[in-house]
């Protein structure tokens, strides 16, 4: 492999290398490996810095300020709005060297990690102890802990324990000043002082790199039951939601297809196995959880099929069983691949709407498609209102790619007059920046920039994302 010089003084990188040894790159391949994330967008970095420890990020981002050279933080890329891109160069801090579970806590309920510890890897380290994090995005098994603190990451999971920012406790993070910050404490109470660690949490990296997480846990539940459930179409289901968001027991998952996701699911499932289990007349389905022990599972189960009956249904499946429960998920795992069948290129942008407004949400986003000539299929986590929508289209076809960027400006227009908001667990990044003046009026952008200013005066850290320009 061959080495290209950088447009980064000498100086800086006589410090970077006295202060991180091996752990500093400059060969063009291995600096293109941290040029993307899963949005697929790239920019080269002009070095790569894998620290170790605290004291090591600490004196990159101080080297860095020096310098005027931006900071950008990376976990493992598997963001999908630009989040982790350096697309103003600079230095690229790649925690996968800071991946230790440092401590779990059984009798405090909490475990404090390095951000580059895999959550995948934390859960299986949690269970012997009968506890897990909540979060539990689609990447979990290779997406990092400080990557899913950056952008506040979700999941099925999060319609009843929460998303990242409701299951931390306390950051230790290097601002843009080097100086390295405590925020929360290891208590589940605490009235001391403005409440810094949650700010932190869904900043994308440009308020302070998170070198230490205090993560809240939760019990394992002893049990769970999976139901699906299937509807003549899509305001029959959303009625249905907001039934069972309505009565007492909160489903552990609650995810929603449109009739799209679901024509798209039978024909891979049928492509796969030669069969599938889904009706033609359905044109919206329900995959709902609950968890519990043996004495409540049932009757919680039983109050969720109550509330996910009613007009339109066309009837409610529990599972038996694990191998029954993975069967009736198996519609929903068939969406990924099935959806590649329909364009090689994908724009998957989350938003969020109250959940009596995802009718409406889908319809208009049905229209956008027949508007632009362009399949764009919805499914998401129905109990938070969270729909991921993904628009398909050719990115070597210029007009197509043009249209489906003019889609998606339209989409997020539908969700902000909706009452909704432009992301529930992707962050803003670089995808969803040019939009936050339509969902942030003009004063609450300017204490966002004053923040931002507090913590990163010179602005080093990942400039160009999340605030527009």
């Amino acid at each position: 492999m061959t080495s290209t010089t950088t447009p980064l003084p000498g100086d800086l990188l006589r410090t970077l290398s006295e202060a991180l040894g091996d752990g500093l790159r400059l060969d063009d391949n291995e600096r293109l490996t941290y040029a993307y994330d899963n949005s697929r967008r790239h920019a080269m970095p002009d070095a790569v810095a894998l620290p170790t420890d605290a004291a090591q990020v600490q004196a990159i981002v101080r080297a860095c300020r020096a310098h005027g050279v931006p900071v950008v933080a990376r976990g493992r890329g598997t963001n999908t709005t630009g989040a982790a891109v350096p697309s103003a160069g600079g230095v690229v801090v790649s925690f996968e060297r800071m991946n230790r579970i440092l401590d779990i806590r059984p009798g405090d309920r909490c475990a404090v990690v390095q951000p580059g510890v895999l959550n995948g890897d934390l859960r299986r380290a949690l269970e012997p102890h009968g506890l897990f994090w909540p979060p539990d995005p689609t990447s979990a098994d290779y997406s990092s802990i400080g990557g899913n603190l950056a952008c506040n990451a979700g999941g099925p999971r999060a319609v009843k324990y929460g998303a990242s920012r409701d299951n931390v406790l306390a950051l230790v993070a290097v601002t843009g000043r080097g100086e390295l910050i405590h925020c929360g404490t290891a208590t589940t109470k605490g009235a001391t002082g403005y409440d810094l660690q949650r700010l932190l949490v869904g900043s994308e990296g440009t308020l302070a790199l998170i070198v230490e997480a205090t993560l809240r846990l939760t019990p394992l539940p002893a049990q769970r039951r999976a139901l699906r459930a299937l509807y003549r179409d899509v305001d029959s289901a959303a009625a249905a939601v907001a039934r069972l968001m309505a009565q007492p027991v909160t489903p552990s998952m609650l995810e929603f297809m449109d009739g799209d996701a679901l024509a798209l699911a039978r024909g891979h499932m049928r492509a796969q196995t030669g069969s599938s289990d889904l009706p033609e007349e359905a044109g919206a389905l329900l995959m709902l959880e609950a968890d519990g022990d043996a004495q409540t599972l049932p009757a919680a189960v039983a109050a969720l099929q109550v509330a996910a009956d009613g007009p339109g249904c066309l009837g409610v499946e529990p599972a038996a069983d694990e191998a029954a429960r993975e069967r009736l998920w198996a519609a929903r795992k068939a969406l990924s691949p099935a959806l590649r069948t329909l364009a090689p290129g994908k724009i998957n942008e989350d938003v969020v709407v109250p959940v009596s407004r995802i009718p409406e949400l889908v319809r208009g986003v049905r229209a956008l498609a027949e508007e632009f000539a362009l399949p764009i299929v919805c499914f998401g986590h129905a109990g938070n209102g969270n729909l991921h929508v993904n628009l398909m289209y050719d990115p070597a076809d210029a007009d197509q790619s043009a249209r489906a960027q003019a889609a998606m400006a339209r989409v997020f227009a539908l969700a902000l007059s909706l009452g909704g908001t432009l992301s529930g667990e992707h962050g803003i990044g670089l995808a969803k920046r040019d939009f936050m003046p339509q969902a942030i009026d003009a004063p609450t952008l300017a204490l966002m920039r004053a923040i931002k200013a507090a913590f990163d005066p010179d602005g080093i850290l990942n400039p160009g994302k999340l605030l527009p320009p």
